[in-house]
């Protein structure tokens, strides 16, 4: 199974840079660089994210129902469990993305 890492507690290369949902070409986490968060690449990265919140809601519901038979396989648990981390990895990075795209201001609100 893949070693799954979104990149939570890593300092982006510069202040203000947007974490992408995807990695470089060497498998590092790829950013996007501050002032071009209207352009054609943070577009693609909103479109990416949309599409990964949605098939993590999709996994979450058929886990659940997995979860819910008492006699389901060892084997369907395992692919559950494994499309769930994958699912998991792929939200903490929007969180991650999209919360660095708040307002300064607005981070603190409710701390």
């Amino acid at each position: 199974m893949p070693e799954f890492t979104h990149g939570a507690g890593v300092p982006p290369p510069m202040p203000g840079a947007r974490p992408l949902p995807w990695r470089d070409g060497e498998g590092r986490p790829a950013y996007l660089a501050p002032g071009d968060e209207d352009g054609p690449l943070a577009r693609l990265a909103d479109s990416v994210e949309d599409e990964q919140l949605r098939d993590a809601a999709d996994v979450l519901k058929h886990s659940l129902a997995v979860l819910a038979n008492p006699k389901a396989p060892a084997q369907e648990l395992r692919f559950v469990g494994e499309q769930l981390a994958v699912c998991l990895a792929a939200v903490l990075t929007v969180a991650e993305s999209r919360g660095a795209q708040l307002h300064p201001d607005d981070r603190t609100a409710g701390a």
